[in-house]
């Protein structure tokens, strides 16, 4: 059963985002900013703990990278002016550092619900994501603590199985 249910997340993240209507843009809001600089620190992480297995997708995380580097850098130079406001500049280094740091730890172990195989599917599919709401919708569920159940796209593909 959990299978399935990695397997219909997989299915709804690929899809998520052109069904989520008012999702903000990653330009101008420091919230999907961080949620972007997240979900790239999570698979950066996850890339390097699965390298070495059949499922290492290191080479779709450096796609991934690449394609969407812009938007990326964009998102990592708002938070950063973001917290520079707050904190200062040292302060800003201190609470960037924290998120990695943060990030890194919460994952070097693993996703909490997505082996390595789904992880590489996930990547691969977001290379092909053009616009940053798209991101920020699939950053909301990959950087959930479980798959959530009230996915409109999960209760489809459960429903078409």
């Amino acid at each position: 059963m959990r299978t399935i249910a990695r397997a219909a997340f997989v299915a709804a993240t690929l899809g998520i985002a052109a069904l989520t209507p008012g999702v903000a843009s990653a330009d101008g809001d420091i919230a999907s900013a961080e949620k972007l600089r997240k979900l790239d620190i999570m698979l950066m992480v996850s890339s390097l703990r699965c390298r070495f297995g059949e499922d290492n997708f290191q080479p779709e995380y450096r796609e991934f990278s690449a394609k969407h580097l812009h938007k990326l850098n964009a998102a990592s130079r708002e938070m950063h002016a973001d917290l520079s406001r707050r904190h200062g500049t040292k302060g800003a280094k201190r609470q960037l550092d924290k998120i990695s740091v943060g990030m890194a730890n919460r994952y070097g172990l693993g996703h909490p619900w997505l082996g390595c195989g789904e992880l590489k599917q996930v990547t691969r599919d977001l290379v092909q994501k053009h616009q940053s709401h798209e991101l920020v919708a699939a950053a909301d569920e990959l950087l959930a603590d479980s798959p959530r159940a009230n996915s409109v796209m999960l209760a489809r593909y459960v429903a078409k199985k």
